[in-house]
């Protein structure tokens, strides 16, 4: 009746807030284009519903206010016929804030503190307890009301997922891969076919920042993710949810805590935990995000009562010792140690036998005990550690070693930074069949052709590197032809290779690609390179020994950051017209034949950073806005940052701008 009624009239309809892509399916139907100039305008939460509605036509995306935006609408509410007095700016300015560009806050957030006697006290008191505001005062029930009815349309399986990223402290930054283990170790994430669950979990993640309830905060060149956070006022209502449904609290909720049985706590900022088991022995998650907390008194007496804890993240917390207690947590499935003082593992942890998380990055750690090779659902191991960075330093990570029978752990998808020893690792690391990304060092040349008959099993590998036991042994990785893991997306070699391997060409997927120490000769090392087609990230350091590097036309299609480091011999670089297209940003670090700019480098018209570290003075200086090259600076002259740098007595890079 309604498409009959519309057929051959000029009309305009807004179809205000459409939920989902269905109902757009079943009312589109409705609207036929007679060429009468009609016009449909679609509202809505969903980025899918705006796709479907806006194919061939224009979707916008609303923005949220700026600061000097959201502070005029918020003195339009707050102060509607006189200035904000000077007094109460400094706060009146942090409230709007706290709403973050959200119109819908920063109105209702107005309108309540007109209401109100204009002082800092009673201002400061709404401003500290925004969280019980949103819950129990009138004047915030809308924002609340309608900030929930995207909560509620969740499906099921992403409630939980979502309310957990209000255990986050607020402005913190969301790292994809972090938040995707925790969801997994917390049992919010079912099995779906084939993929893993970690596949699922960045599906459910997709989701959430498609209905615009989790904000973007980095993405990669390639769109996808890195990482999120929560707008301030929609974790609030998070919180408020959490607290009402015993999801989760926070350390300093004491009554809220004392009151019902404590599923989930983070920590904040609290000192010494003054620890009572009295409504913890239900805890699911504990996460302690402060790094000057002390928890070597407590941590003891916490553990032994925390019998179902599942995840328990002590990032960053100077702990030096963890206590068998710990290995008592038979649920336990997430342990994250990164950047603590520890320096040696219980030689009990086996007993936790669902871990599927050990983070240990950053630690003192020498080794892992031996019962690690029991817990058979282990699926992220993480051990790499950060050494000293020196002026000459090219491997920033440190091994260490970990028992044969680690290969034993077929779940495994990460493994970092492990040590081979006589050859043995090597030989049973193909076992692993499940590696998305691993890290090994200590490669002899004579167990190459081991190590590439286990690397070929493991068709599902993203990340890969290889070091060699010193800088001078070679890496023998022919044999690793035919079959190179397809799926490959950074590979980082560290060794003396002779010449490129002969599979890297076939490396369609790859996008990072670093080359260190392998003292390529052949004439054009760069031919295998050239063609592939998704190659984003290049690192040549300490790689070529020949005088002249060549980028044809028409090749690197995609890389956007080159860096060459320690070409010793390297005094000529051509870029011929139409290569590099999508550069974005250029190295050169301590290549000290090079003394003139490379030819072309005019061609690269989307430049944006020109960076010189330790180069030849004949070439900066020449850069110089004063007293430089008239000509050189011409070819430049498009690039917005060009710096230059050296290496300090105090081991730091310090650069400044040449223009």
């Amino acid at each position: 009746m309604v498409r009959g009624l519309l057929e051959s009239k000029k009309y305009l309809i807004i179809l205000d807030d459409v939920w989902t892509v269905n109902d757009w399916n079943k009312l589109n139907v409705v609207f036929s284009d007679c060429g009468c100039g009609s016009r449909l305008v679609v509202t809505t939460r969903d980025f899918d519903v705006a796709t479907a509605a806006g194919e061939g036509s224009r979707v916008c995306k609303l923005r949220l206010l700026d600061q000097e935006e959201a502070w005029v609408l918020f003195c339009k509410k707050a102060f509607p016929t006189e200035p904000c007095p000077l007094e109460l700016e400094p706060l009146a300015r942090s409230i709007v804030e706290k709403c973050e560009g959200l119109p819908l806050a920063i109105i209702a957030m107005g309108g309540l503190l007109s209401l109100r006697d204009k002082t800092a006290l009673g201002w400061n008191r709404i401003y500290k307890n925004l969280s019980w505001q949103l819950t129990n005062n009138q004047m915030l029930e809308p924002v609340k009301r309608i900030l929930l009815l995207s909560f509620y349309d969740l499906p099921y399986r992403l409630k939980h997922c979502f309310l957990y990223c209000c255990m986050f402290p607020e402005d913190y930054v969301i790292h994809r891969k972090q938040l995707i283990r925790l969801w997994v170790a917390e049992g919010f994430v079912e099995e779906t076919g084939k993929i893993t669950m970690e596949e699922v979990a960045e599906d459910y993640l997709k989701e959430l920042i498609h209905r615009n309830i989790l904000q973007v905060v980095e993405k990669n060149l390639f769109g996808r993710l890195k990482a999120c956070r929560m707008h301030d006022i929609v974790r609030e209502v998070a919180l408020s949810v959490s607290r009402e449904e015993k999801f989760c609290t926070t350390y300093d909720e004491l009554q809220e805590r004392q009151n019902g049985k404590v599923r989930r706590m983070s920590i904040y900022s609290s000192g010494e935990i003054n620890h009572s088991s009295a409504g913890m022995t239900h805890l699911r998650s504990l996460m302690v995000f402060d790094g000057n907390m002390s928890l070597s008194s407590s941590l003891s007496t916490m553990a032994s009562s925390f019998r179902l804890l599942r995840v328990l993240n002590l990032e960053r917390v100077p702990i030096e010792s963890i206590p068998d207690e710990v290995t008592n947590m038979f649920n336990l499935r997430y342990l994250n140690l990164r950047e603590t003082k520890v320096r040696e593992l219980p030689e009990s942890l086996w007993k936790p036998q669902n871990l599927q998380t050990l983070d240990v990055r950053n630690t003192g750690l020498e080794r892992l005990p031996s019962g690690i090779v029991k817990l058979c659902k282990l699926r992220h191991l993480f051990i790499n550690q950060m050494t000293n960075v020196s002026r000459n330093s090219v491997n920033f990570f440190r091994s260490i070693p970990v028992p044969i029978r680690i290969c034993n752990l077929t779940s495994l998808q990460t493994l970092s930074a492990i040590e081979d020893r006589e050859g043995e690792i090597v030989r049973k690391v193909g076992n692993l069949t499940q590696l998305r990304s691993l890290g090994i060092s200590k490669v002899r040349e004579i167990d190459g052709a081991e190590l590439c008959n286990s690397i070929g099993k493991m068709k599902h590998l993203l990340k890969l590197r290889v070091t060699a036991t010193r800088e001078e042994e070679t890496l023998e990785l022919e044999a690793l032809s035919p079959n190179p893991p397809p799926l490959l997306h950074k590979l980082f070699l560290y060794g003396r290779l002779e010449k490129m391997p002969p599979w890297l060409s076939s490396l369609v997927n790859l996008t990072h690609l670093g080359l260190y120490y392998s003292k390529l000769r052949e004439e054009d090392p760069l031919s295998s390179l050239q063609a592939l087609p998704n190659l984003v990230f290049l690192f040549l350091w300490n790689a070529y020994e020949g005088q002249q590097l060549c980028f044809r036309d028409g090749r690197f299609t995609k890389l956007s950051i080159l860096s060459l480091r320690g070409m010793k011999e390297l005094n000529r670089i051509v870029i011929e017209k139409g290569a590099l297209a999508t550069i974005q940003e250029l190295i050169l670090i301590n290549c000290g034949e090079l003394k003139t700019l490379p030819e072309g480098i005019e061609y690269l018209t989307g430049l944006q950073q020109l960076t010189l570290l330790e180069m030849p003075t004949e070439l900066t200086d020449r850069l110089k806005l004063k007293d430089g090259s008239e000509e050189d600076r011409r070819k430049v002259g498009h690039i917005p940052i060009i710096e230059r740098g050296q290496w300090t007595e105090a081991e730091e890079w310090v650069t400044e701008r040449l223009n």
